[in-house]
């Protein structure tokens, strides 16, 4: 792993030199300006951390990192974003190959609430210690922090529902289609119904972790609205809640079950109830078989 690094790092010194070279400037030449900029700020006593932060990343791309390091406790002592300082801190500690105090100065961030995986994998710096033990195992535990709905128990209940559907009712006439998707890395399921006839619908569905129920949220386009709550029970998918149709003003009693059969396919029973929930009639019974 030290060996990729120690690559990374003599690839950019020897991208440095080309441009030594090419420019007529030599490394000592640049190292002289840096210093230069930091005994002008520190005369002028300058407080802006942003300007020592800028002359810190500056001095870390130039190679000269003790300049650099002097720069960061600079911002770091006027008041600069901590989160940023401590960021560039890692950088370069990464450009010294010190990966491990770099890894840890990161595991600061993260213990502070700094989840942001994308932020680090697409920092081109930090992710230079990508195939590193310890950068891997650290990038796979903060994914794991950023998207707590791929990793707890209770999210994938509802995940033999997904996929692309034809879907009929018990005498095998064709009902429709639809396509379950799972979004939001998996913390929300997407419901897409289109009927034999053309009409549509979609519902929501997610476990709320307050309650840590199953909730499904329903609207279709000739206006009926079904908001359900339940989980998964040895029969299925059960949830129970209402069924609203915007035209006439009425509220059902409304539930539901979707089964996963042992041939693979789906049933999905809707009912209603007339009478404040005393009986239950049949709603909706379909079949579900995946298209491919």
């Amino acid at each position: 792993m030290t060996t990729k690094i120690n690559k990374n790092k003599w690839l950019h010194v020897f991208l440095a030199a080309i441009f030594v070279v090419l420019s007529g400037i030599s490394v000592a030449d640049i190292h002289d300006d840096l210093m230069t900029e930091f005994r002008q700020l520190e005369k002028s006593g300058s407080a802006s951390g942003q300007a020592w932060f800028e002359l810190a990343g500056k001095a870390r791309a130039a190679e000269s990192l003790d300049v650099a390091g002097q720069a960061l406790e600079r911002a770091a002592a006027n008041g600069f974003s901590p989160v940023r300082v401590s960021v560039e801190k890692s950088r370069q500690l990464i450009a010294g190959d010190e990966p491990k105090l770099a890894i840890a100065e990161l595991q600061g961030l993260v213990d502070q609430g700094l989840i942001s995986v994308g932020f680090l994998t697409g920092d081109p710096v930090i992710n230079s210690l990508a195939g590193n033990a310890d950068y891997d195992a650290f990038i796979d535990n903060v994914t794991k922090l950023a998207y707590p709905c791929e990793q707890q128990e209770g999210f994938s209940d509802f995940d033999f529902w997904i996929g692309d559907w034809d879907v009929h009712v018990a005498n095998g006439t064709p009902a429709g289609s639809n396509s379950i998707t799972r979004e939001e890395r998996g913390c929300v399921l997407v419901e897409h119904w289109v009927n034999v006839n053309g009409g549509t619908g979609m519902s929501i569905n997610y476990l709320d972790k307050i309650t840590d129920e199953w909730v499904q949220v329903w609207n279709a386009e000739g206006g009926s609205q079904i908001n359900m709550r339940g989980g998964l029970t040895d029969d299925g998918m059960a949830m129970e809640g209402t069924l609203h149709t915007i035209s006439t003003g009425v509220t059902q009693p409304f539930r539901a079950l979707f089964t996963l059969l042992p041939d693979g396919r789906v049933r999905q029973y809707f009912e209603q109830s007339n009478d404040d929930g005393a009986t239950w009639v049949p709603w909706f019974e379909g079949f579900y078989t995946r298209k491919n």
